[in-house]
């Protein structure tokens, strides 16, 4: 735990040395593909006392200068599965975006989905000495949370105060300077499994690059698909990548819950590759041109050459009916749907204000998608699409690219973690996660 805290620490230090120096390099490494975003600031941060509790908390104007995608390669899940096919990826991406922009860049902040998250509630109280809240507070009161035993082998990955309360008063963003004479907190901390961040760091080190942060691909995802009331009223942001489906709650403008299920748009490409008994490279095609989640009366006369080089012709020629296509994509689709589902029941979704679900990776580029998602998760389901950032290219304004762009806000206006304060790493018995939901629905 004080070395996660350390480690944290100096990788803040390095992103804000990174942005004086005026640039550095997005990286999203996903099981499809790996995405490399340069940016470059305008000017020294400028900090804003509403942006939340830390000094850390500013912001900057930046514009992407450099963009570059290339086939991810030695990632299974979200997460490396051979260390020498990621970093060849991952030095073509990086080396095609600084040959945009014409710089060379040394510090990279990475996201990447899967390892297994698990969200814990936290919460901890204190008296104050003095009427009036202080930094050293805030603290103070972060440092009483009661941990949990998160088990050996994982990480914090995230741990975020969402809420405070002083005395009667719920619901504070920020405290500081405000009078009372108990404050607590409540906590939302994310851990993943600590190999998978260990690889990540070991193959971006082995690409001669620091790595200056690290984040979540669901949480990423979630603050670049999200409009603001979305993520104030209460809302969910279901990521469809290629190997894994990141799942984030958001209320308050917080991520309240994290969560990824082991399987994605690579999925249904293999059942279409083995159901027409055709090559990945084919399957993808169909899924791409020809897929859908929600077959009509036209697609039973909407006939698909498949085509091939088996070199036998008649298997080469053949052609099949898009409702084929469809009637092989659907299953998958509905078991992703709802392992989804139930991931959002567990974490007591129901609970929320508002139950928006915002659909958003490149899996959710299927036709359909939409309908099929409002029968199995409810009624208020959209498809989202990353906000536009300055500089951008046109083919990197998809909802595939949500998490690339997230991670681009996250970098410029990080969120108050735990390590952005003096706190003693010390830990307590758990609190459920079911319990911090009930007690956002009582109090806010």
């Amino acid at each position: 735990m004080t070395d996660l805290y350390r480690s944290q620490r100096a990788m803040r230090n390095m992103r804000q040395a990174a942005m004086q120096r005026g640039v550095v390099a997005i990286l999203d490494v996903g099981t499809w593909k790996v995405a490399c975003l340069i940016l470059r600031f305008d000017g020294p941060e400028r900090f804003r006392a509403d942006d939340g509790v830390s000094s850390m908390a500013g912001q900057s104007s930046f514009r992407v200068i450099g963009a570059a995608t290339t086939r991810s390669r030695g990632v299974r899940f979200g997460e490396i599965d051979a260390m020498q096919e990621t970093e060849r990826a991952i030095r073509t991406a990086v080396q095609g975006a600084q040959k945009m922009a014409n710089v060379r860049v040394d510090h990279v902040i990475a996201c990447f989905s899967g390892a297994e998250p698990r969200s814990y509630g936290l919460s901890g109280a204190i008296e104050l000495q003095d009427t009036t809240v202080t930094e050293p507070d805030i603290g103070r009161v972060m440092s009483v949370c009661d941990v949990p035993d998160y088990g050996e082998g994982r990480e914090v990955l995230h741990a975020q105060p969402v809420n405070f309360a002083l005395d009667h008063r719920a619901g504070l963003s920020d405290p500081r300077g405000m009078i009372g004479h108990r404050l607590a907190v409540d906590m939302h901390m994310l851990t993943v499994d600590r190999s998978a961040i260990q690889n990540l760091i070991h193959c971006v080190k082995r690409c001669d690059l620091e790595l200056a942060g690290i984040a979540s691909s669901a949480y990423s995802s979630g603050i670049a698909a999200m409009v603001e009331d979305e993520q104030e009223l209460g809302g969910a942001c279901i990521d469809l990548g290629g190997g894994a489906t990141g799942i984030s709650v958001f209320l308050k403008k917080h991520m309240i819950y994290a969560d990824a299920v082991r399987m994605g748009g690579e999925h249904v490409t293999t059942d279409i590759s083995k159901g027409l008994q055709v090559s990945m490279a084919a399957a993808e095609r169909i899924k791409t041109v020809h897929g859908g989640a929600m077959a009509t009366g036209m697609d039973d006369r909407d006939m698909i050459e498949i085509g091939g080089d088996t070199g036998d012709w008649d298997h080469d020629r053949r052609a099949v009916s898009r409702a084929e296509v469809i009637g092989i994509m659907r299953p998958r689709i509905e078991e992703i749907l709802e392992e989804v589902r139930e991931r959002l029941d567990a974490a007591g979704f129901e609970h929320l204000p508002s139950q928006q679900i915002v659909l958003t990776g490149g899996g959710s580029q299927i036709p359909g998608l939409e309908g099929l998602a409002s029968r199995i998760l409810g009624q208020q389901v959209r498809l989202g699409r990353p906000l536009r950032v300055q500089g951008l290219p046109q083919a990197a304004t998809g909802p595939a690219f949500a998490s690339a762009v997230g991670l681009c806000l996250f970098a410029t206006r990080p969120q108050d973690e735990w390590w952005d304060f003096d706190i003693p790493a010390e830990g307590y018995p758990a609190r459920s996660i079911r319990r911090a939901m009930k007690w956002f629905k009582d109090n806010w």
